[in-house]
């Protein structure tokens, strides 16, 4: 039997891809496959009534892209905004930039160009 996480009062803490995560700036965002349109839970989808705030995962399974009208099983998930761009298993090399985010990326870039 595995040892189990408890709080201070000796309740079970739940695991961690159970929690659910309510801050909506740590929510992934998923993108079209078919037109790039990027569903962003901090917009949500006013053409489809979907309030802000609302995860990809609960929104309705007919929903389709606003654009394109893809089904929503057309999209992949690119994670939260503001993090760094590329794979995961990627960003320890190099020399540090893969850490960067896209816009950080761009600040490096053209500033380095004004010089």
């Amino acid at each position: 039997m595995e040892a189990q996480d408890t709080d201070a009062q000796g309740a079970i803490a739940p695991d961690a891809e159970d929690a659910e995560i309510t801050d909506p700036n740590l929510m992934d965002r998923y993108e079209c496959r078919a037109c790039g349109y990027i569903y962003e839970p901090l917009k949500g989808d006013d053409s489809s009534g979907i309030d802000a705030g609302v995860p990809f995962k609960e929104i309705y399974d007919s929903w389709k892209c606003p654009v394109c009208t893809a089904p929503k099983r057309r999209f992949n998930n690119i994670g939260p905004a503001g993090n760094p761009s590329g794979f995961k298993e990627n960003l320890g090399y190099g020399f540090g930039v893969n850490v960067l985010t896209p816009g950080q990326k761009n600040i490096l870039i053209f500033g380095s160009l004004l010089l």
